[in-house]
This record gives structure tokens, sequence and C-alpha cells, in this order.
């Protein structure tokens, strides 16, 4: 069964944080909040926590998943950004916005989009998922928590508990969310395209 560690929401205990990272870096598969709704969360490139992903989404290997980066500086490593892009990404964060962007090599194979090599890149507004990035010193995979049949994403803690706790090794409990998931702009074509209207505002692109 899955850890409950509590944490506070705008001030998060810098003890609890570690601990969640060090599980992370020991391949835990986290159920955690972030500015938009709850999400998996994961390490870079860890393939056992990606098929665990796919197995409780029921998700195939088309699944695009998303690199929740600390800034903008470290976009550049996991994906190609051009000029006006990047001015674009900028505008929008931090904040409920999800980037496809094409992937770079020092991508792992297993995150990019197989047919696209594409990525998506966010960088949310939330004290805990800020302390959880620096802690970690890398960006967490990433996908929202949204389980088959479901048209929306979890939001309780002990619901996440209740349903998929025998799947996931730690939820962070931090507060409430939305029940929205980020809105979703690809950027990988040279022009945008609202793939998926969420919780930000994405009325300026159509």
């Amino acid at each position: 069964m899955a850890k409950l560690i509590e944490l506070h929401p705008t001030d998060p205990q810098p003890h609890r944080v570690r601990n969640i990272v060090d599980r992370i870096r020991e391949g835990a598969l986290i159920a955690y909040p972030t500015d938009s709704s709850y999400a998996f969360g994961c390490r870079i490139g860890d393939r056992d926590a990606v098929r665990r992903i796919h197995r409780i989404r029921r998700t195939d290997k088309k699944h695009n998943f998303t690199l929740v980066c600390a800034d903008l500086s470290e976009i550049s490593i996991y994906a190609r950004v051009e000029n006006w892009a990047y001015r674009l990404i900028k505008s929008l964060t931090p904040g409920p916005y999800t980037f496809i962007l094409p992937a770079t090599r020092e991508l792992p194979k297993i995150l990019a989009n197989p047919k696209r090599r594409t990525i998506g890149i966010r960088v949310p507004d939330h004290p805990l998922v800020s302390a959880m990035l620096e802690e970690l010193g890398e960006p967490i995979m990433s996908s929202t928590l949204t389980l088959p049949g479901d048209d929306i994403p979890l939001t309780d803690p002990l619901d996440i508990e209740k349903r998929i706790g025998h799947d996931i090794d730690v939820i962070v409990e931090a507060g409430t969310t939305g029940i929205e998931p980020t809105t979703v702009l690809d950027l990988s074509t040279g022009t945008v395209e609202v793939i998926r209207v969420g919780r930000g505002d994405a009325s300026q692109f159509t």
C-alpha cells in the first residue's frame, strides 16, 4: 500500500520533501498535487515506473509523457526550442500549461512519442513541486492522474489511496488541487496548435 505523506501546501517541510525525493531516486512511482490537478511522477527514464503508468492508465506507447521542470533553463536539455516558442513559453510559465516540443537526443527514448519524437514540457506554479524539483536537481517525469473511465483527474488523496494505493508507492498530500488538467499547446510544427483546453487560458490561440 502506498505511503501517504502530508506536507504544508505553501511552506512544505524540507525533511518531508527530501523523503519524497529519496523515494523517487529509489524508483518510486508517486501521486502528487500540481497547480492544475494530481499527477503521477517518477524519475526520468525509469522504465518500471513508465510501465506501471501505462498499466494503470491503460495507455500504449503513443501516450505523451511530460517533463515537469523547475525553470526554463532545463527545457533545452530535453527539447528543441525555437526563439518564438521560447518567448511564448516564458510568457505563460510558471503556470498550468504543457508544451509539446521536438525531443533532443538527451531524452530517454521510452519517454518520447515514438512516431513524432516529441515530449511535453511544463513549469508548474506550485510551492511543493518547486521544492521537490530543487531537491531532485532534474525534471520529474509526469502524467496526469486520470484513470480509465474517468472524465476528470483524481483530486482527493484518500480516493487515490482507495483506488490505486496498491499500484503506486507514495501519495503526497499538500492541500487541494483543481479538477482540470493542463492546457496542452503543440509547438512542434512551427505554429501553436491547441491539443487540449484545460486550466490554462487558451483563448488567444483559438
